[in-house]
């Protein structure tokens, strides 16, 4: 017998499927777990009992941080989850104090900005949150499994999805499809996603989309540190800046390895090979990336990819939509991968799915609350990752240059440089007052780097001037008269001078 067979006869919520194995749904799978009966997991390809490379999952090879919003997030699924990450060798970052960051205008400040981040390889990222997903009785996989279609009931809902299983043996690979009876559908099969597809099939209308153009391509690769390698720094960022628009990576990762990661911009194609990697390496805006490479030692091949842009599945516009299904993580918004907001948002769409769920008691009759609540999750990092074009202006060049030059010295400026990095935590559950959005940093951090800005020189130019004072310059006289004219009158015991 199926180990989905029988699975959710408790008479509670009903069953639940999700569609992918990978960090979107595995989250999901812990939101949905938390209220309904039984949830299975389908995932096509195997699934490694630890720490192990899926085809799915391409860009696992790519270096990787759980940011404060992702690390936050899963500690609230899964509380604990950081020490178990920590103990299976995860690297603690402090930023920037840990993180040698080379910004527009220079090298920042190092000091303890309050963020920290964990720096880890995405296998074993996502073998930590399955191996907690596993104790779960409630959890089922289903490997070897390919979902290829939904089934609609009546009133527009979604009541099943039909799979079929990996077959060597059978013609085409693929067995019979058969069904799996669900009260509660998630898609979470990532950027190759079938669901426009499998709504069409039951007459549902395409969903608009929100697209970016952002070429870039993408290569990394695994060294071990020169031997007596001794550094004040844990990590390493070599930013773009106008004019010189490559970055370079590296982070500490599990088992004492480097993890290099270079961004190329545009249509180039990535380096293919060690001495391609190292000759990219040296067109970065400063040797120390490419001198640190050349000293260590490869541990593995390059692996590169090229990404033509982003897109956005607008589900939340639809106005007809079945009711017990949902799309989340790179299914439903494919952010680019340069700003590091993917598992952030796998994260947050599991937050949403669990409060949702827990606030309404019931996973009937809340689609649309749940889309237009993931919609709200994506937009902040899609502005910042893809911002809307504006007309030239000269003064936000001066200002982006400003705090540019300002970072180099201030903390608070340093701090708004870094603020992309780390897109801010998810809103907290239980309705309280949701946190910043993500995009932007907080007040105090916004005014400081203001007032570092105003009083730093321009690059290349001399300081500015002071302020003018309301005693001197022209018009003094009217300006004293308009500011005494303001002043309410004070009594004048002739002890002293009137103020």
């Amino acid at each position: 017998m199926s180990a989905y067979a029988g699975a959710g006869a408790g008479g509670g919520h009903g069953r639940a499927v999700v569609v992918g194995a990978g960090l979107a749904g595995l989250t999901a799978a812990r939101a949905l777990a938390n209220f309904m009966d039984h949830v299975t997991v389908i995932e096509r390809d195997w699934v490694p009992s630890g720490p192990g490379r899926r085809p799915g999952v391409p860009q696992a090879r790519h270096t990787h941080t759980l940011a404060p919003a992702a690390h936050q997030g899963l500690e609230r699924l899964f509380p604990g989850i950081g020490q178990d990450l920590a103990g299976a060798g995860a690297v603690r970052l402090t930023v920037p104090r840990d993180l040698l960051v080379l910004g527009p205008a220079g090298w920042l400040p190092r000091f303890d900005a309050g963020l920290s981040l964990l720096s880890a390889g995405r296998d074993l990222i996502d073998a930590a949150v399955r191996t907690r997903l596993r104790t779960d009785p409630k959890v089922t996989f289903l490997p070897g499994h390919e979902a290829v279609g939904l089934r609609g009931g009546r009133h527009d809902t979604v009541t099943g999805v039909w799979v079929r299983a990996r077959e060597r043996a059978a013609a085409d690979g693929r067995g019979v499809p058969r069904l799996l009876p669900a009260e509660f559908v998630v898609d979470a099969s990532g950027r190759g996603s079938h669901a426009p597809r499998w709504l069409a099939e039951l007459g549902y209308p395409a969903p608009p989309q929100t697209l970016a153009a952002a070429p870039a391509a993408f290569a990394t690769a695994a060294f071990a540190p020169p031997v007596g390698h001794v550094a004040d720094w844990k990590s390493l960022l070599v930013t773009a800046a106008p004019g010189l628009p490559r970055q370079g990576v590296l982070h500490p990762v599990e088992g004492g390895r480097w993890s290099v990661t270079l961004t190329l911009p545009g249509t180039a194609r990535p380096p293919a090979g060690h001495p391609a990697l190292l000759h990219a390496a040296r067109t970065l805006r400063h040797p120390l990336l490419h001198d640190l490479l050349t000293a260590a030692s490869p541990l593995g091949p390059v692996y590169g990819c090229t990404r033509t842009g982003a897109r956005w599945h607008r589900y939340e516009k639809l106005r007809r939509w079945p009711d017990q299904f949902l799309v989340v993580g790179d299914a439903l918004a494919d952010l680019d991968a340069a700003h590091g907001h993917g598992m952030a948002l796998a994260v947050q769409c599991a937050l949403a799915l669990d409060q949702v769920l827990t606030g309404h008691g019931t996973a009937v009759g809340i689609s649309h609350r749940l889309r237009h609540a993931l919609a709200r999750q994506v937009a902040p990092a899609w502005r910042q990752a893809h911002p809307a074009p504006r007309p030239a202006s000269g003064l936000r060049a001066r200002y982006a240059a400003r705090i540019a030059a300002a970072a180099t010295s201030d903390p608070h400026a340093a701090a708004l440089l870094l603020h992309p990095l780390h897109p801010a935590p998810p809103p907290a559950a239980g309705g309280a007052a949701p946190a910043r959005p993500a995009g932007r940093p907080a007040t105090s951090a916004r005014s400081g780097a203001l007032r570092a800005a105003q009083h730093h020189p321009r690059p290349g130019h001399p300081p500015p001037p002071h302020p003018r004072s309301p005693r001197s310059g022209p018009g003094a006289h009217r300006r004293c008269r308009a500011r005494a004219a303001r002043r309410p009158a004070a009594a004048h015991t002739g002890a002293g001078p009137r103020r």
